[in-house]
């Protein structure tokens, strides 16, 4: 099994437009499929973010780091939360993906997660165990 993030891309605009008691429906609907998901062991994370203008974009170069209010990116899509899924393969993790209502309004990210162990071995850095011990 392959871990995924899907990331979870809004169009504000899109949402603002959905009168409140449909907007409610909707979140209701999505944390009981979220709930079903991480029940059967296929989520096993998923988080709301908090508004873009709560969030600040760090730089560092050449020594020298700034800090930017809110996201870094222009764009018409806000990153709005994620979910951290298994899935046997990419078809799946798309499937599930599809099972969500965001994509409704914005878009929806599927991307593998690279196995830090391994990493971890390709670079020569110690065993996480190891690594906290330091």
């Amino acid at each position: 099994m392959q871990q995924y993030l899907l990331l979870i891309y809004i169009e504000p605009a899109l949402l603002q437009a959905l009168p409140t008691e449909a907007f409610n429906t909707l979140m209701r609907d999505c944390l009981a499929h979220a709930d079903r998901l991480q029940a059967e062991g296929t989520l096993l994370l998923a988080q709301k973010l908090q508004p873009v203008d709560t969030a600040q974009t760090l730089r560092v170069r050449d020594g020298h780091s700034r800090v930017l209010d809110g996201p870094f990116a222009e764009t018409r899509e806000l990153l709005a939360g994620f979910n951290l899924i298994v899935a046997r393969d990419r078809d799946e993790a798309m499937r599930i993906a599809r099972e969500f209502p965001w994509a409704r309004f914005g878009s929806i990210e599927v991307r593998p997660l690279e196995d830090m162990d391994a990493e971890r071995v390709r670079c020569g850095a110690p065993p996480a165990m190891a690594a906290a011990v330091l």
